[in-house]
């Protein structure tokens, strides 16, 4: 896994540096976002390791998003974020619920 992480973060830096050299080349301002996931487990183990990495960042749980069953945190970098995020359960239960009627809808193209 640290081969992963160092992978990203030395592509971030590379792109980053990539960018400011060639300032003739278009970016757009829309935020960018880096978003991490606890390991798979129930939703009081996921939280707990949300809750971890809130402490590690200095950063409470965003409360908005809880109501959704997104348990997160977040740090900001100027348009950079960094999200950490448990997906609970019935937040799961809810989109494969949803998804379960994806291909069953045709439309008529005459």
């Amino acid at each position: 896994m640290q081969n992963d992480r160092d992978a990203l973060i030395a592509g971030l830096i590379a792109m980053a540096g990539f960018l400011k050299a060639n300032s003739q080349i278009p970016i757009s301002m829309a935020p960018v976002i880096i978003r991490a996931f606890p390991s798979s487990g129930p939703d009081d183990q996921m939280c707990a390791e949300v809750d971890q990495v809130a402490a590690l960042l200095g950063t409470e749980i965003d409360p908005d998003n809880v109501l959704h069953g997104h348990y997160m945190t977040c740090i900001d970098f100027g348009p950079v974020r960094y999200e950490f995020i448990a997906i609970l359960a019935a937040a799961r239960i809810r989109h494969a619920a949803v998804h379960s009627y994806r291909d069953c809808i045709q439309t008529d193209n005459t």
